[in-house]
């Protein structure tokens, strides 16, 4: 309302003008009474600059610089000067957002302005923050030696200050990155570790440090001491919800499940509709305890949720497969078919989770479509040799064969023999069928495959497999028929198969593949996996193991 009356017309800017020849006299007459504020201030202020905190932390010198701020602000006189005359000009600015602060602030409904940096300023912090702004403002220019250079100058001189510490550590991580360094990024996570020892941080500083550092001890291999920061920031604010889901995570993260289903439980206890902690219950209770039923309402409830942390790929994933357990057949796929509208999977069937996203997918391939005809010839030539070392080392005694152990079977008796795995080669087990690695040595996309594996798997009448899907797209995976009767049978995607003694069938596991065996005896086949032939060589050289 005053902006528009002052606007308005002549006579109301004439009034505006009389009433501030009044404000002009009437602050001659407040000049003692301020001046005697003045001397109280200074008074107060100068027994404070011997305190403890002043010498150590913000210092002498910036303490008079205090003083004399908050001198100059009550000697200054009212602006007289907002007249009609002058607000045009004003407006402009303002419509134009040409009005810069000397920091970093910004502009209250009041038209007070406002240091946006508030919340990870303490007070001590809010004396330097000009300071601190301009170290800030160098990593926000990508300059991080200046920034580093900036921040130590800083902390020369105020050792305690949290921000500075976490300014330092920041740039730090940032040129660890740059450099690919664990030196640097270890010196990075000590000065994280500073802001949390430090006393008076602020909250939210205090935890975008630890979440950070919790953050690169992981990325460093560091799990267990991941978990500690996780376990001291919850335990710092333990009515924060979100730092007691991040515990379960890092619980897990490190193979805990019992610990991090107990956090999460507690989490449904303090707040039952938190839908991250019902996701991550659920997903426990599924794959850790094998009890689909119980895990349904938990994954269902919590994807409903749409809160941040469960809109993934895994709790589809896991929802689905429990749902076709438990018997809903139609509902799992309704759930897989979501999951694809929503961008996790590539299709009702291609259900994958770590993918190369331009790569050709098929549920089934032939010899031709792929580029290893020549290795698989050199598999087909040498069946018998490979099907009798497989044969020697089924006797139960030596023990070679293991049970499947991904829960991937409803029943039956499913063992495996593996050779490679991740692109290594299991030396102990190749020394137990020579001529077969021999063999596979002379293929690098099989062998060098660090998204499979090459494996013996023997199948006993009655197994019945989970329809399931392989963790990739970037693999090919190819069985070759060593011994197969009557009765054994795979489904991929829609479309049914089985094998032939000597032959190679090949087939993307990415898709959807369930087996039975009906028959009346064993059925051996070796697995070979194949980096998908459409990965260039550095994609096959940097892809993570799995």
């Amino acid at each position: 309302m005053k902006t528009r009356k002052r606007n308005t017309a002549n006579k109301e800017a004439k009034s505006e003008n009389g009433k501030a020849d009044a404000k002009t006299k009437k602050y001659g007459e407040q000049t003692s009474s301020k001046a005697a504020k003045v001397f109280l201030i200074v008074t107060i202020l100068s027994l404070a600059a011997t305190s403890f905190y002043v010498w150590n932390y913000v210092g002498v010198e910036e303490f008079i610089d205090i003083v004399k701020r908050q001198y100059l602000d009550i000697f200054s006189p009212p602006d007289v000067s907002n007249t009609a005359k002058s607000k045009p000009s004003e407006q402009t600015n303002q419509k134009a957002g040409t009005s810069k602060q000397a920091d970093d602030t910004t502009k209250t409904k009041k038209g007070k302005a406002e240091y946006s940096k508030t919340v990870i300023t303490n007070k001590a912090d809010m004396s330097i923050r000009r300071k601190l702004d301009a170290a800030d403002k160098l990593m926000d220019k990508k300059i991080i030696d200046d920034a580093i250079s900036h921040y130590d100058s800083i902390l020369s001189e105020y050792p305690k200050s949290p921000r500075a510490h976490h300014g330092k550590a920041m740039a730090l991580d940032q040129l660890s990155e740059q450099r690919q360094s664990n030196a640097i990024l270890e010196q990075s996570m000590e000065e994280f570790h500073k802001v949390l020892a430090l006393p008076d941080v602020p909250k939210q500083l205090f935890l975008m440090a630890g979440r950070r550092l919790a953050d690169r001890q992981t990325f460093r291999g560091w799990g267990g001491k991941a978990l500690k920061t996780r376990k001291f920031l919850a335990q710092n604010y333990p009515d924060d919800i979100s730092l007691q889901n991040e515990l379960g995570v890092a619980y897990l993260m490190i193979g805990k499940d019992e610990p991090a289903k107990t956090v999460f439980k507690e989490v449904l206890r303090l707040k039952p509709k938190d839908g991250f902690a019902q996701v991550h219950l659920g997903f426990i209770i599924k794959t850790s305890d094998n009890n689909p039923k119980e895990a349904i309402p938990l994954l269902r409830q919590g994807l409903e949720s749409r809160d941040p942390g469960t809109d993934d790929g895994r709790f589809y994933f896991h929802l689905g497969d429990a749902l076709y357990r438990d018997g809903l057949h139609e509902q799992a796929y309704a759930v897989y078919q979501q999951g694809a509208e929503r961008g996790h999977f590539f299709s009702m069937y291609q259900r994958s989770l770590y993918n190369v996203d331009t790569l050709t997918g098929r549920p089934w391939w032939s010899i031709a479509q792929t580029k290893y005809q020549k290795h698989f010839k050199v598999l087909e030539d040498n069946w018998k040799t490979i099907r009798d070392e497989g044969l020697a080392q089924m006797d139960i005694a030596k023990g070679a064969f293991v049970p499947e152990e991904e829960n991937l079977r409803e029943k039956g008796d499913w063992k495996q023999f593996t050779l490679f795995q991740r692109g290594q080669k299991n030396e102990q087990n190749c020394k137990k069928v020579p001529k077969t690695c021999a063999l596979l040595d002379k293929i690098p996309d099989a062998k060098g495959c660090k998204r499979g594996q090459v494996k013996y798997s023997v199948m006993q009448p009655g197994v019945h497999v989970w329809p399931h899907c392989g963790p990739t797209n970037c693999r090919i995976r190819s069985h070759l028929g060593l011994v197969v009767p009557p009765g054994p049978r795979i489904r991929v995607a829609n479309e049914t198969r089985t094998w032939e003694e000597g032959k190679i069938i090949i087939f993307d596991d990415s898709f959807e593949h369930e087996v039975w065996h009906e028959g009346d005896t064993f059925r051996l086949v070796l697995i070979i996996d194949f980096w998908h032939p459409e990965l260039t060589v550095h994609e096959k050289q940097t892809l993570s193991p799995i």
